[in-house]
């Protein structure tokens, strides 16, 4: 119904769902004539992005790379949504409904690939940050470090970004990976980011990382000291 019914679709979903949503629709799009746009706002690689669009164009289908760079929308926040191939005419036209909204040309893996390298340096960075703290922890070097990095601007971030993480560590894997195969793509190693997979997925494991949990957010130090204990544990 909703792919009869809509003129544009937003994907917005963990990364490795992206490809799924797309055969999905694609068939929908096959069973209804349908010519709606699919815009695809997924953390995805641009060679990913080429696929889905090969998808939904041979459905009948008009495709939108997109890539979302950004906190949510609050106080002094406002994601960009960024759009690139030849049809994102109809996307383009959310920003008259309150949505930041740029179009970065034509080609479609544009706006995808920008997001991956803005993520990589976001959340690239943070998954090295935590794996550098927690090898301070287990040399018993942590407060040693803690005290050279002390006012420093990359300390200030470090503790005021990893403790927000763990619940969201689960879905930034398939990001890291998905970035990790687009630098690959351009005859770079993808072994950072795979790390930061890695990472992730430590993380992941801990118990602050239970999407049912509802307790406050862990302090910096509780954060550091619950990977280090899962770690132990493995």
């Amino acid at each position: 119904d909703l792919v009869h019914q809509a003129e544009l679709i937003l994907s917005i979903l963990p990364p490795s769902e992206a490809v799924a949503l797309a055969e999905e629709v694609g068939g929908r799009l096959r069973a209804t004539g349908s010519s709606l746009v699919y815009a695809d706002f997924n953390a995805i690689a641009p060679q990913t992005a080429q696929s889905i669009d090969s998808v939904i164009r041979g459905a009948g289908g008009q495709f939108v790379d997109g890539g979302i760079i950004g906190s949510p929308p609050g106080p002094g926040a406002q994601p960009r949504f960024y759009c690139s191939g030849p049809d994102v005419s109809t996307a383009m036209e959310l920003g008259n409904f309150g949505l930041d909204v740029r179009n970065l040309g034509d080609k479609v893996g544009q706006a995808s690939g920008l997001k991956m390298v803005y993520a990589a340096s976001t959340k690239g960075t943070t998954a090295l940050w935590i794996e550098l703290m927690v090898a301070a922890h287990k040399m018993g070097l942590y407060e040693a470090l803690a005290h050279e990095l002390e006012g420093s601007t990359v300390y200030a971030a470090m503790r005021n970004n990893i403790p927000t993480v763990p619940r969201r560590s689960r879905r930034w894997i398939g990001e890291m990976e998905e970035i990790a195969a687009a630098f690959e793509s351009q005859g770079l190693t993808p072994d950072m980011l795979l790390g930061a997979a890695e990472m992730y997925r430590l993380v992941g494991k801990t118990q602050m990382a239970s999407p049912t949990s509802h307790q406050p957010a862990p302090t910096f130090d509780e954060t550091i000291q619950a990977i280090v204990e899962q770690l132990d544990i493995e």
